[in-house]
């Protein structure tokens, strides 16, 4: 009875230490699932970063160009999806044997925004009460900031020039002061506006029928580059 106790004890060992051993497989055969599809999404992102990099760089002139990225987005959106149903799944198998560590998988780290941008302080209404309790003996502790980048519209505006005439009741001369400075003679361009449209058509190679378009609808129809 003895000898068939200590059998029956061996084979429950052996059993538990196979079903330890397939759990720990498992887990890595998980974590390495999860490494692969977080790789693959990363890999993706990065195809996805040089793509709209090169039509920066070169326009966006190239249709074909346009949706390739929406394809790439496409595809970054379902890998992201598998990568995270992976490291759940490998998070899952490591929690059943001790052996394997839990699957972590690494975040991009958002980098900050410059310093030199200015910064506009909405502050949020705080509450007058405690929220469990109701009592209104609370006292300031900290504060969370989240920050979110935002963009001014540029505005045009129309700089009127103006050229008094006077004239002489002695000897009946008109005197006028001279005509502003103008970069290109006779133009209608401020430099600034002159600058913008160089800027975009050498330094972002967008052409001047894109520029004229563009200017076209934000309700500057007049005009002509």
């Amino acid at each position: 009875m003895s000898h068939a106790a200590s059998e029956i004890a061996r084979l429950s060992a052996a059993l538990a230490a196979q079903t330890a051993r397939a759990q720990a497989a498992e887990a890595e055969l998980a974590q390495a699932r999860a490494l692969a599809s977080c790789t693959d999404a990363m890999i993706q992102e990065l195809k996805l970063e040089i793509a709209k990099l090169r039509r920066d760089k070169y326009g966006t002139s190239s249709e074909r160009r346009a949706r390739l990225i929406d394809q790439l987005e496409l595809q970054l959106e379902e890998l992201e999806a598998a990568a995270t149903e992976d490291a759940l799944a490998a998070e899952q198998a490591a929690d059943k044997t001790s052996t394997v560590r839990a699957f972590t998988r690494r975040k991009p780290v958002r980098k900050p925004f410059p310093d030199h941008l200015p910064r506009e302080r909405v502050v949020v209404e705080a509450p007058t009460s405690c929220t469990c309790c109701g009592s209104d003996r609370i006292v300031k502790m900290g504060e969370d900031i989240t920050e979110t980048l935002e963009v001014i519209p540029r505005q045009w505006k129309v700089i009127q020039t103006v050229r008094e005439k006077f004239t002489c009741r002695a000897c009946e001369k008109i005197s006028q002061p001279p005509a502003p400075f103008h970069a290109i003679p006779r133009g209608w361009a401020g430099p600034q506006l002159i600058a913008m449209i160089a800027f975009d058509k050498y330094g972002q190679h967008q052409p001047l029928n894109r520029q004229s378009g563009r200017i076209a609808r934000e309700g500057i129809v007049s005009v002509v580059i």
